[in-house]
């Protein structure tokens, strides 16, 4: 499939293009979405034109595509843990990832429909954590059944768990390179803490009616929000690619104050 950058412009000549699915495609994403040294939060999803974040089917199976899964396998390698609800879980499954560790957060410990035993040969060595209210660990216990997985208590406020708790917890075990898949709760409370750096959004062009918004964030008085964020985010383009099916690939950082 064929990929296009249209931001940065090229200071001459026409926008740059590729074939993102062959080899030398694979190795231009994973150069051109590489992040610096040092600790970093991605949140990265997809959605319709109108926001959603699921498809005709209630899961984001419908908005996807080839080239948005290689995208997502980049970004996978190039973090230590992906990070997702247990609502995902639930509606989508989930298959431990090839080259990352997995991190599933659940307040109710209900992980139900998971494929969490379902491991890639070269999944081997990463592991899989259940970051569980501690008021539901056996709960948890019971729904992860056999799948090899770590079950990490957290403190929580009446059931619910703090984003920077789970933060902490993944940087405490030398995973602090995150990238968040979702769903739209866990997602919109790490904005509403503003602890996310870069936003990746891919946008399918199809509209779908009836979905789930992409981001869904407590108020921000919250307990589930230890350090809320004043008012609104800044985020500033930082990469736009287009394929040849009308589907945009968008990284987006958080605006840095400018220095005095």
């Amino acid at each position: 499939m064929s990929l296009t950058r249209i931001f940065p412009t090229e200071p001459v000549g026409p926008a740059p293009s590729l074939d993102g699915m062959d080899a030398a495609g694979r190795n231009w994403l994973l150069a051109h979405y590489r992040q610096g040294d040092g600790p970093f939060l991605r949140v990265n999803m997809i959605a319709s034109l109108n926001g959603s974040a699921t498809g005709d089917d209630g899961t984001s199976n419908t908005l996807t595509s080839r080239l948005d899964r290689r995208i997502l396998g980049v970004i996978r390698e190039l973090s230590d843990v992906v990070l997702v609800g247990a609502g995902s879980v639930r509606a989508e499954g989930y298959v431990v990832p090839a080259k990352a560790a997995l991190a599933v957060v659940t307040s109710s410990g209900d992980l139900s429909g998971h494929r969490l035993d379902a491991r890639p040969a070269d999944a081997a060595g990463h592991p899989v954590l259940i970051l569980c209210a501690r008021s539901n660990l056996d709960r948890a216990r019971a729904s992860v059944g056999t799948a090899r997985a770590t079950i990490v208590p957290l403190d929580d406020e009446g059931g619910d768990i703090t984003v920077a708790a789970i933060v902490r917890a993944l940087a405490d075990r030398g995973l602090d390179r995150i990238v968040c898949e979702g769903g739209p709760v866990l997602a919109g409370q790490l904005f509403a803490a503003d602890l996310v750096d870069e936003f990746c959004l891919s946008t399918s062009p199809q509209v779908t009616l009836g979905g789930r918004p992409l981001l869904d964030s407590p108020p921000l008085d919250s307990p589930l929000l230890d350090s809320p964020a004043a008012g609104s985010t800044r985020f500033g383009l930082r990469q736009l690619l287009v394929d040849d099916a009308g589907a945009t690939y968008a990284r987006w950082e958080r605006a840095r104050p400018a220095s005095a």
